[in-house]
């Protein structure tokens, strides 16, 4: 029997370079040795203010791309987030079993809140400080053996490990434990205007970010424009070099070579070189995916493999959530 994956994308923007490369991309390879289970993570989006018909729109393309990209609705079961209703009851249940010195110490809350202040939106809100036991909820309903993250989200498959482990020993042994998948090289796709920090679809600024749904014109002008130094040697060095470390990163995975075999195609090159190589590289892999997400977009594939996927993951969710709610005492006809 197939372990159990799980993982998602939140709509808060559409897909970018940084998410296809440091997770959907593993996603694809993934859904042949693991029982895969990937949704669109809208009740997550809204956890900061959202305009509807943007989340409408970013929901239906990050959808799409997961297909164009190689997820198969035959072997994966991908699905949208509010379709699972359970995912927000559950959430609500482990509200109940977790504490407000957990949820402050989630370096997200603390990042995001922060932003909220700086910006001027004049409040913080209450789904931003509780999203982890959602994100918790999503994970434990479906019995994942594993979760893969990012070094920085760490964290919230720990958090998830406590609540399941104190549910289990407090009530009764309703949930598998969770493992964190981080990927072996741990590389993470940088912002392009400010290395320093992971490129993000919220970004306020279009040309730090590459979408999967750029044109090849924007690609390049996005990455002539990215961020580098006056030394001009191109060499790997994240604490140094920041930017050109980003570009020889991006390049590397898109051409599937080591970060030192990028280095040497490299040799006795210069930044523009870098730039219009990695340019390429990156058109090279998203052309045939916008290719695809063309055909699919307006057919009704896409809402026949998402409803299909709802409906494998209801039947799932739904059977762990009454196990929890009568573990709890929740139902009142049951011992």
């Amino acid at each position: 029997m197939k372990k159990r994956m799980v993982s998602a994308i939140t709509p808060s923007g559409t897909m970018t370079l940084g998410n296809y490369l440091g997770a959907v991309k593993h996603f694809i390879d993934f859904q042949d040795e693991y029982e895969m289970f990937i949704f669109v993570a809208n009740l997550h989006a809204i956890t900061i203010p959202q305009e509807k018909e943007k989340l409408r729109k970013n929901m239906k393309e990050i959808a799409t791309l997961y297909f164009a990209c190689g997820l198969d609705p035959h072997k994966s079961t991908i699905f949208v987030q509010s379709d699972v209703m359970a995912h927000a009851q559950l959430g609500w249940i482990l509200n109940t079993q977790s504490t407000i010195g957990e949820l402050s110490r989630m370096s997200q809350f603390k990042d995001k809140s922060k932003k909220a202040e700086t910006t001027g939106k004049g409040y913080i809100p209450a789904g931003l400080f509780t999203y982890p036991t959602l994100m918790a909820a999503d994970i434990l309903l479906y019995d994942a053996n594993f979760v893969p993250v990012g070094v920085d989200q760490k964290q919230h498959v720990e958090l998830t490990r406590d609540l399941a482990e104190r549910i289990n020993n407090k009530y009764s042994d309703v949930f598998t434990i969770p493992e964190p998948l981080i990927t072996e090289n741990k590389i993470k796709i940088m912002d392009l205007q400010d290395p320093t920090k992971k490129m993000s679809k919220s970004s306020d600024n279009p040309k730090a970010i590459i979408l999967m749904l750029d044109t090849p014109e924007m690609i390049k002008s996005k990455i002539k424009a990215a961020l580098t130094d006056s030394e001009g040697i191109i060499k790997y060095d994240i604490v140094n070099k920041p930017g050109v470390s980003n570009l020889l990163t991006i390049y590397s995975i898109c051409k599937n070579i080591t970060i030192k075999e990028a280095v040497k195609n490299f040799e006795n090159k210069n930044y523009g070189d870098l730039k219009n190589e990695t340019a390429e590289a990156i058109i090279e892999i998203v052309s045939p995916i916008q290719e695809k997400f063309k055909k699919l977009y307006n057919s009704s594939d896409v809402e026949d493999w998402l409803n299909n996927g709802a409906n494998k993951a209801n039947l799932i969710a739904n059977k762990k959530l009454n196990k929890v709610q009568n573990a709890l005492g929740l139902n009142f006809n049951r011992k």
